[in-house]
């Protein structure tokens, strides 16, 4: 997708102009949480559970994992925010599936976040070695967001625990459909579906991303790498 987008700048704008725009550009990549939600745990006897123990399929996703990462540096970007999962375990889908009684976070799931974030975060600090430059900049959207889970309340939140639109426990079951329950003010929810966080929460944590310490973000938040990457831009208009 990412190929196919540059091909469509560069027909807009011709090849140079576009991979200017690519390289200044700030990337987002999210990998991980459906390979366990929708894959490992899909099922008590899902065909990756029979293949691979959790370390393994940790390790086999990392793998693939790093082909994409390095596949977006060979196009050009140079700017790559890559997050872990968040809390597994807590989603209102899994505390469904799991049948939590009180809420309490689901054991395998989140055991599988709390072994394969410090992998990735490993892995980037290996490839921004063997670059030689800051391109990859990890954040933390395990703490980010079980901070909110564990105190709603601090954020303005009525809850973490049940969605804001979906059915059974926790509203957890399901997609948000027309047949779904639906809360009446989503602001008050973590949880818009029974997987996905909703807009407020997500604002919460890119403001978190933007100012973090280097415990959720590194080897700088957003910030910082804003005013490097300003000054950086200045120094080249000068020359």
């Amino acid at each position: 997708m990412f190929l196919e987008y540059k091909h469509r700048l560069a027909a807009l704008m011709g090849p140079a102009k576009a991979q200017e725009v690519v390289s200044n550009a700030v990337i987002l990549i999210t990998c991980g949480g459906n390979d366990f939600v929708n894959n490992y745990f899909l099922t008590p006897v899902a065909p990756r559970r029979e293949q691979y123990t959790l370390p393994d399929f940790c390790g086999y996703v990392m793998s693939e994992y790093k082909k994409h990462l390095l596949a977006l540096y060979g196009l050009g970007a140079r700017r790559i925010v890559v997050t872990g999962t968040g809390p597994l375990g807590c989603i209102p889908a899994e505390l469904a599936f799991y049948g939590s009684m009180n809420g309490e976070c689901a054991d395998e799931p989140q055991e599988a976040a709390k072994m394969f974030n410090p992998k990735l975060f490993d892995l980037v600090d290996e490839l921004n070695r063997d670059i030689g430059e800051d391109v990859f900049i990890s954040a933390n959207a395990f703490s980010l967001k079980m901070d909110m889970i564990e105190k709603p309340e601090q954020y303005g939140f009525k809850t973490s625990k049940v969605a804001c639109c979906g059915q059974g426990m926790y509203n957890g079951l399901g997609m948000c459909t027309e047949m779904s329950n639906l809360c009446s003010n989503r602001d008050e929810y973590v949880f818009w579906d029974p997987y996905h966080p909703t807009e407020k929460a997500l604002r919460i944590m890119v403001k978190k991303l933007m100012d973090a310490s280097t415990d959720h973000i590194r080897p700088m938040n957003l910030s910082t790498m804003m005013a490097v990457d300003a000054v950086a831009a200045a120094d080249r208009a000068i020359y």
